[in-house]
């Protein structure tokens, strides 16, 4: 029962003499907290194991950067260092040492990100704790942890993981820097920020614009300082985040590996380009998708528009139409926006009742509208970003939005608690969640079939207690706690029980979602693009331990020629598969095989489909040559890098557009005797160089010198089918 002495939301006191800020600490604090830090874990390390090596591009790089110290300082592909991944190597650095410590698996490749997710839910609960108190803070750690896209990407090793809680922690930073105008903690914020550009290069300085006017404006101190100390935050900031970049701009080209997903080898090309503002105006040479000026689906031999988004609107360039209801709209909404309305209306609230304090934070007040202003202005911002951006855009990138979200929940709740009194925070409360229960009624929905009396239970509970709620207080201390269970529990079951589907599903490959398989959506769990333009009915959705079994999963539709994207398809299986995994081998439910192509050939999405045959021949005096393999695509290499546990190169990168290496540097390898074998990319359908269906994977935006090194091998070297596969031995010219 709530009393006086431990009221639900117990908040910060302020000590009249000192100006600092002490919380009376209700006796359950510290076991809630080890409670949710505890239920945080279980949930992420469920059943890890069942994802196999999840995205085989950089399951692949950590097994290259644990057998050599060069491919872990430059994030390469392959222990031969031939190229890196197209991304700076900060995300795969702790993959990269627990690989080296404990061997490579899937659970040392996966636990690293699972413990980012807990890490950043306890980051979470001290950032909302010290102005809002235990009660505010838990609240916004379940919502968080709940999230579905967070239950996806903490599990997985994207390296959206790692960026989600750098950006948290400088958050939390920014505030604690608020409290009293410190030097130290914005000097942290701009580390945390400097690592989080190591670890996605510009969506890490998406936040900075709304925190560092925040500090300019409110900081308790003189202008003259504040402008000092952001000047101080964003030398180190340059200096976290500018080290690497600078060695690897200084290293000679010629004994570094080149920098993939840049068409000069220059890695800050990269960062302005394919990974900066391309992503912004879709302008992103290199790039498979349609909003690639360069290329787009047609390069790839699929359908024009087949990149698109739900439905094959094609408003976002390829990507999706974009607009402010995208992150509401077709399964984006799923990950993400269930929490979204809420957050939005409670971040208005909480700043129309924090208002009446002074500019500075020298006051509870004050701090209070400070954490709205960081955490909303946050949140407005990548949203922002998100909903308008040209460019490759795929649902998970979402998971940055979580802690923002999450945040605004604890912190708004607790604020119109406390004022409930008022008819007009009552209201709003009571209507929030009404709103809630609506929205989660909508998502819910949008699966068909999929737990059709949740979405009822939800609807009916969450309209019970929002309209209970502004009469509870008065119907006694019983009723009140009863009510706001209700209503917690309503908000959180639809987004629980997308987690619980997300946990209990293995994902691989490149392009993962949460949940269940949305009807129009682009893809199911892990699945490509539902949505093909052209397609009748999209690609069939499925895959290794997907929701092929659960309803609405498993759609009916038609599959490309040879059974999806070239040499790939969804996103779902195929990669080969970790110690102890059970996913990852077979096609799903939903009737397409959707790993690799024929013969073992992996594509663009997801790694190859390797066998033992195949594995024996790239084993066979491996350690003669630098890399036992060469193969168009980063994917496609991975699967038999992986496989093998020998060095495979990646002509040509992710896309197998990049023009690395040329094809005269391909052939001094050869004459040195570095790479033993050639894979073609085609099996037994399409022929050489083509993936699934004939359609072509070297010759793609950017550029054709993995094409022109394919043609080279296919004319001048003796072929063999190995274990389907077409290999062509380099040792062994035909002339």
């Amino acid at each position: 029962m709530t009393t006086a002495a431990t009221p639900l939301f117990p908040v910060p006191e302020t000590r009249a003499r000192t100006g600092r800020r002490a919380v009376e600490r209700p006796r359950w604090e510290r076991p809630a907290l080890a409670g949710l830090l505890i239920a945080t874990a279980a949930l992420l390390l469920w059943d890890l194991g069942s994802s196999g090596y999840a995205n085989s591009f950089y399951s692949a790089a950590a097994q290259a950067g644990s057998e050599s110290w060069k491919a872990f300082f430059f994030g390469s592909s392959d222990a031969g260092n031939s190229i890196t991944v197209d991304k700076p190597p900060a995300a795969l650095w702790p993959m990269m040492l627990s690989v080296r410590l404990f061997g490579l698996g899937s659970w040392q490749i996966l636990v690293p990100q699972a413990l980012m997710g807990v890490g950043t839910t306890a980051v979470l609960y001290a950032a909302v704790c010290r102005q809002f108190g235990p009660g505010a803070a838990l609240l916004s750690g379940a919502a968080f942890a709940l999230t579905p896209v967070a239950a996806l990407m903490f599990r997985f090793n994207n390296p959206d993981a790692l960026l989600t809680l750098l950006l948290t922690v400088t958050v939390y930073c920014v505030l604690r820097a608020l409290d009293g105008a410190r030097t130290r903690w914005l000097v942290w914020a701009g580390v945390a920020v400097g690592f989080a550009f190591l670890t996605k290069t510009l969506q890490a300085f998406v936040i900075l614009p709304p925190l560092a006017l925040l500090y300019a404006v409110c900081a308790p101190t003189r202008l003259r300082r504040r402008l000092g100390q952001l000047l101080l935050a964003g030398l180190a900031m340059v200096a976290a985040g500018g080290w690497w970049v600078a060695i690897v701009e200084l290293w000679p080209a010629s004994s570094r590996p080149y920098i993939g997903g840049s068409q000069n080898n220059s890695f800050l090309e990269l960062t302005l380009g394919y990974n900066g503002l391309g992503r912004i105006n879709g302008n992103e040479t290199g790039s498979v998708g349609g909003g690639s000026r360069t290329g787009g689906a047609a390069a790839y031999g699929l359908p024009e528009g087949a990149m698109g988004g739900p439905g094959g609107r094609a408003g976002g360039g390829g990507w999706g139409e974009t607009g402010i209801d995208r992150l509401f709209a077709g399964n984006i909404g799923g990950q993400i926006s269930w929490l979204l309305p809420a957050a939005l209306v409670l971040l208005v609230a909480g700043l129309v009742v924090t208002w009446r304090a002074r500019r500075a934070t020298d006051s509870l007040d004050g701090m209070a509208r400070a954490a709205f202003l960081a955490w909303g202005g946050s949140l407005l911002i990548t949203a922002i970003v998100f909903s308008y951006m040209q460019g490759i855009f795929h649902e998970y990138y979402t998971v940055a939005l979580a802690p923002f979200v999450a945040a605004l929940i604890g912190m708004g709740v607790a604020v119109l608690w406390e004022e409930r009194g008022s008819a007009a925070a009552a209201i709003t409360l009571s209507g929030t969640l009404a709103l809630t229960a609506v929205w989660s009624y909508v998502l819910l929905g949008r699966a068909t079939g999929y737990l059709p009396w949740l979405r009822w239970a939800v609807l009916v509970g969450g309209l019970l207690a929002a309209a209970a709620l502004p009469f509870a207080a008065r119907a006694g201390r019983r009723m009140l706690p009863a009510v706001a269970a209700l209503g917690v529990a309503a908000a959180l079951a639809g987004p629980l029980a997308y987690c619980l589907t997300t946990v209990n599903t293995g994902h691989t490959g490149s392009i993962v979602t949460a949940g269940p398989a949305v009807a129009g959506g682009r893809g199911g769990p892990g699945g490509m693009m539902g949505g093909f333009r052209g397609i009748p009915g999209g690609l069939p959705q499925g895959g290794p331990g997907s929701q092929g079994g659960q309803p609405g999963a498993g759609q009916p539709g038609a599959a490309l020629p040879g059974g999806g994207l070239p040499g790939g398809g969804p996103s779902q299986g195929g990669t080969a598969p970790g110690p102890g995994t059970a996913g990852a081998r077979d096609g799903g439910r939903g009737g397409a095989r959707t790993g690799g192509g024929p013969g073992g050939a992996g594509g663009l999405l997801n790694g190859a489909r390797v066998g033992a045959e195949a594995k024996a021949a790239l084993t066979t005096d491996a350690d003669e040559y630098t890399w036992a393999a060469a193969t168009i695509g980063s994917q496609n290499a991975a699967g038999y890098q992986l496989a093998s546990g020998a060095p495979v190169m990646a002509l040509g990168g992710f896309n197998g557009s990049d023009p690395s290496p040329t094809l005269e540097q391909f052939k001094a390898y050869v004459r040195a005797g570095k790479i033993h074998w050639f894979i073609g990319q085609g099996g037994t359908t399409g022929g050489p160089g083509t993936g699934e269906g004939g359609a072509r994977m070297g010759g793609g935006p950017g550029g054709g010198t993995s094409s022109e090194i394919e043609n080279w091998v296919t004319a001048g070297f003796k072929k063999s089918t190995v274990g389907g596969a077409t290999f062509y031995d380099l040792t062994a010219p035909t002339s």
